[in-house]
């Protein structure tokens, strides 16, 4: 056994009392996940300095050291990422207990911790979140918005809401919402002087909209006499933010694809002109997702039952 194992072997069998050490742990675990004694800091409502010397008197009482710190971030020493691979499930099992109290109770309580798209979170859940939180005022509702597919665990998420396609298979997959078609589309000042695409191949002629996914820059998809297909497009403008795509194609940067129910009143109004209309994908939708391990608690079962109903309206 090497050093590093001689340490571990030495912490697993140290007597200190673990009532003493469990919040300290509990907020290792948080630094671990952020990498930053700030931004886990926030999440706790404490202060950087109050969590710092949490965390040393922590390693102190071990008798190890847990954190690599420097100026730019915070890491774990191999020490430390053993401790937190071993101390994550009694973690997530005291979770458990603590949400099985929550249940007990007349209403449904606690942080309901979301993983989602900007996307997503304007389609579906940003038109209800008034209903949802006035129904539900024990229930505080954490919206982390990225388009990268995250680890929902290891991220300490109850759930996440994504296309239907980009899910893994070891999920739980609610629907929400129904299909969607993606349209392409361009403000009336950008078309003036120009020739109207009749074809998906025309669009390399114009300064095209893109938009940076996980896995890379989106592909524009279309579907034509039974064919699927992608087009690579370019232009000057490139974004991962949903809202940020939405505002530059109204403003008139160039042509870009959204999904039709996000860009429906703008063609309505026409400020917005619909393009390659018989091309237009339909998808299955967004789904709610979650382990299929995971106990599914209260504050969770509300939150998709509430957004069913309201969707399917």
């Amino acid at each position: 056994m090497g050093v590093i194992g001689m340490q571990y072997e030495a912490l697993l069998h140290n007597t200190t009392t673990l009532p003493e050490l469990l919040p300290a742990i509990a907020a290792f675990a948080r630094v671990a996940h952020h990498a930053s004694f700030t931004r886990a800091a926030a999440e706790l409502a404490v202060s950087p300095s109050a969590l710092s010397q949490s965390l040393r008197t922590l390693e102190g009482r071990l008798g190890v050291r847990l954190l690599d710190r420097s100026t730019r971030r915070v890491g774990l020493t191999e020490i430390g990422q053993r401790f937190l691979k071993d101390a994550q499930p009694a973690l997530a099992a005291l979770a458990i207990a603590i949400e099985g109290v929550n249940e007990l109770r007349d209403k449904p309580a606690g942080l309901l911790r979301l993983n989602l798209s900007r996307t997503a979170a304007d389609i579906l859940v940003t038109p209800h979140l008034v209903a949802f939180l006035e129904t539900f005022p024990d229930v505080t509702l954490e919206m982390h918005c990225d388009n990268a597919l995250i680890d929902l665990v290891g991220g300490g998420f109850d759930a996440g809401i994504r296309l239907g396609e980009n899910l893994a298979q070891d999920v739980v997959a609610v629907p929400l919402g129904g299909k969607h078609r993606i349209a392409t589309v361009a403000a009336p000042n950008y078309l003036a002087g120009r020739p109207l695409p009749r074809k998906p191949e025309d669009l390399s002629a114009h300064r095209c909209i893109n938009v940076r996914l996980a896995g890379g820059i989106y592909r524009w998809e279309y579907h034509y006499k039974g064919r699927d297909f992608d087009i690579e497009t370019t232009g000057p403008l490139v974004t991962n933010d949903g809202q940020i795509l939405l505002d530059a194609v109204r403003a008139g940067c160039g042509i870009a694809c959204a999904f039709e129910v996000q860009v429906q009143e703008d063609i309505l109004a026409e400020r917005l002109i619909p393009l390659l209309k018989p091309w237009w994908p339909t998808f299955p939708g967004f789904y709610l997702y979650y382990p299929s391990r995971m106990h599914v608690p209260r504050k969770l079962r509300v939150f998709i039952d509430f957004m069913q109903s309201r969707l399917n309206r």
